[in-house]
């Protein structure tokens, strides 16, 4: 696998290639610019457009879209290989929207299909297509970004919880099915983080009597408002670059939390 090795400065090796969702912003682009840093060459997509700060970066090539679009996967997948070669070494499935706490007597079909749609269906069918090409090669490193609200139900609404649960159910079987190709598939569960999806927790948007139910959950690691607790998104990119690379390659099927303790409670 030419993927990322760590192990010394006269043995690094950087000529992985990595896909990673959600590039526009929040964890994604932390991630892509840590794994350029790293020297991969990465293929970025959102369905915003790629950010000034990391627009013409070497190394970094971007294609904007609806990954919940039938022929997104596909598309990104040919394109990154148009443009960095047939070999594909790692997917990131970091691009997720936050539900508005609504619980199952609130929330409406509308919301679920969407959220679900983002935060499952998505990388599932991203998943889908990359492996193809990582098969080829006998070799590649997937990790799910699920959440807290992956491994407890007061994290979130249902929709978010749903569907970051779900994430994980898919993560351990694609690992276990693809370990015999030389496919690893891992998951994290980040806590609070510093972007827009950790601001919109207390929108006006929000089921507010659901929001209520869950924020004694969220008091016990920090404060979105104040800062406390809440982590950078490049504390989550550097363990996504751990999970990429070649010290982690006896890892598979592991759900790490990565929320300074939270999930210990």
């Amino acid at each position: 696998m030419s993927s990322i090795n760590l192990q010394g400065k006269a043995s690094r090796t950087f000529s992985a290639v990595a896909i990673i969702t959600g590039t526009s912003s929040g964890v994604g682009l932390a991630t892509a610019k840590v794994f350029l840093a790293a020297g991969c060459s990465v293929m970025g997509a959102d369905i915003s457009p790629a950010p000034d700060s990391i627009r013409n970066a070497t190394g970094f090539a971007f294609t904007q879209g609806d990954l919940t679009k039938v022929e997104m996967p596909r598309a990104l997948v040919e394109a990154c290989q148009k443009k960095f070669g047939d070999k594909i070494d790692i997917l990131l499935n970091v691009a997720g929207i936050m539900d508005s706490f609504a619980s199952v007597e609130t929330v409406t079909q509308a919301e679920y299909e969407r959220v679900m749609a983002v935060n499952l269906n998505a990388p599932i069918w991203l998943m889908h297509e990359v492996v193809k090409v990582m098969k080829v090669h006998k070799a590649g490193a997937i990790v799910n970004v699920s959440s807290k609200a992956g491994m407890s139900g007061a994290a979130a609404g249902l929709a978010y919880t749903t569907s970051k649960h779900a994430l994980i159910g898919a993560t351990k079987s694609t690992a276990w099915l693809l370990k015999s190709a030389g496919i690893r598939c891992n998951a994290i569960c980040p806590g609070m983080i510093a972007t827009n999806m950790a601001a919109s927790v207390d929108g006006t948007n929000n089921d507010m009597q659901s929001l209520a139910a869950v924020q004694p959950n969220h008091a016990l690691i920090g404060n979105v408002q104040t800062g406390e607790g809440v982590m950078p998104p490049e504390t989550v990119a550097n363990v996504l670059l751990f999970l990429a690379s070649d010290l982690s390659k006896d890892i598979n099927g592991a759900v790490l939390p990565v929320d300074n303790g939270w999930s210990v409670v």
